[in-house]
């Protein structure tokens, strides 16, 4: 018996769902609930968010495909325009036409594409059951007309027909909902696979050669490497796909057997030590790593960026570390001497403070605000700097970067006290 049960579709359909989509049952269960029988009006929206590779589009694709429910679906990336994704939706209708139509429609906006809609699905068959339409990438519908999602929302009421339309996205509903209001879809979470989901649905892949647990173990060692930097499905089945002929070649050679796990992992360990450098970079192509790992004696030298010894930064990223440090260990009554150039007469004195008679380098860097640090920027750049977004994703940049180092040597941060410094030791470290 299946796991996921629903009277309306046989048994063995339903069976081999559940062997397309691996746990992810219980979001399939959901959803069937939620469609009703094929007759039924449905929800009128659903929104389904979740991370990168968590199995939305999948698992979605294969639903309607596998219990052959009339559906149309569109990547918003693909068609970012309104008209674009109007005409598109229009056009896969035409499949379910019973007239197939000659010529293009032209569809401007929605009022048309709602007289059009009620035409396409005028088809016997489309009105006898729900007829889904899935948008992919939905966040890019926050970037076109303002009425565009909340028609969707309510494309049901709009053309008084049983249609459903399913958002799919990697962000949640509150950075959707529009100022004005609007209909509030179903929504519906699918959360990140754990370490089990991931080995069992890679451990499914196994080439025919080998037997399961052989594979099995293959990826018990690939996933105790990557996991902790890497939990896309799509970058760990390229990273399975690429590294198994390493693994199987002391089989290969007859060196090891299946068995001999510890003369496998000490075959494969230096290998995916390399393969960690360009993990999501795909720096250097598949054919290329494959001869990599062909070449006798130890791996060369990756092509790719991360194998870089000297990496450059960005253009003001360079100047805002200059500034940071600046600011982090000259006092602020010093700025106008230091920064501007007619900064008038000023009157030299032997008074110093206590605190101030040793070096600022053995008092450690002081905080500063963001304003000095700009102020400073400015100064130092030879031509005139904007304050533009890039500037501050910079600044945003060089702040985690440093509060990242912090976390790491410490076990606790006093967050709300916490000020930003820059020292030398972490100027050299992003430098490097």
């Amino acid at each position: 018996m299946p796991n996921i049960e629903y009277p309306a579709y046989p048994a063995d359909t339903l069976l081999q769902l559940e062997s397309l989509v691996p746990c992810r049952e219980s979001q399939v269960s959901m959803l069937l609930s939620i469609f009703g029988e094929r007759h039924q009006f449905s929800f009128p929206s659903i929104f389904i968010y979740g991370h990168t590779s968590s199995g939305k589009t999948y698992v979605m694709q294969t639903l309607l495909n596998t219990l052959k429910l009339p559906h149309v679906f569109v990547n918003c990336v693909e068609h970012f325009t309104s008209r674009l994704l109007l005409e598109e939706i229009l056009i896969q209708l035409q499949k379910y036409s019973e007239t197939e139509q000659t010529s293009h429609v032209s569809c401007d906006n929605f009022n048309d594409f709602v007289r059009y809609f009620k035409q396409a699905v005028a088809n016997k068959e489309l009105q006898d059951q729900t007829l889904y339409i899935v948008l992919d990438r939905a966040e890019q519908l926050r970037e076109m007309e303002a009425n565009i999602l909340p028609a969707f929302l309510r494309l049901q009421e709009l053309t008084d027909r049983n249609v459903t339309v399913v958002l799919l996205s990697e962000i949640v509903w509150e950075l959707f909902r529009p100022n004005a209001g609007c209909f509030e879809p179903f929504t519906l979470y699918f959360p990140d696979y754990s370490i089990g989901h991931l080995q069992k649905i890679l451990s499914q892949n196994h080439p025919s050669e080998y037997s399961g647990d052989f594979y099995a173990a293959y990826i018990n060692i690939l996933l105790g490497v990557f996991y902790m930097v890497c939990r896309d499905l799509k970058e760990l089945q390229h990273l399975a796909v690429l590294n198994f002929s390493k693994y199987c070649e002391p089989v290969v050679r007859g060196e090891a057997n299946e068995r001999d796990t510890r003369k496998l992992w000490k075959n494969i360990e230096p290998h995916l030590k390399k393969a960690m450098q360009t993990v999501y970079l795909r720096e250097i192509s598949s054919t290329q790593w494959k001869r990599l790992q062909h070449d006798e004696g130890e791996l060369g030298q990756l092509k790719g960026l991360s194998a870089h010894t000297h990496v450059e930064l960005p253009y003001y990223s360079k100047f805002l570390l200059i500034a940071a440090y600046l600011a982090s260990y000259n006092p602020v009554r010093t700025d106008k001497r230091f920064f501007l150039k007619h900064h008038g007469k000023i009157r030299k004195t032997n008074f110093m403070k206590k605190h101030e008679k040793t070096s600022n380098h053995l008092l450690g860097p002081k905080p500063f605000p963001l304003d000095r640090l700009l102020a400073i920027l400015y100064s130092i750049v030879d031509k005139r700097v904007a304050p533009t977004a890039n500037i501050f994703s910079q600044i945003t940049s060089l702040v985690t970067l440093q509060l990242l180092s912090i976390v790491g040597h410490n076990d606790q941060l006093d967050g709300p006290r916490y000020k930003c410094t820059v020292s030398l030791d972490f100027i050299r470290a992003v430098a490097r």
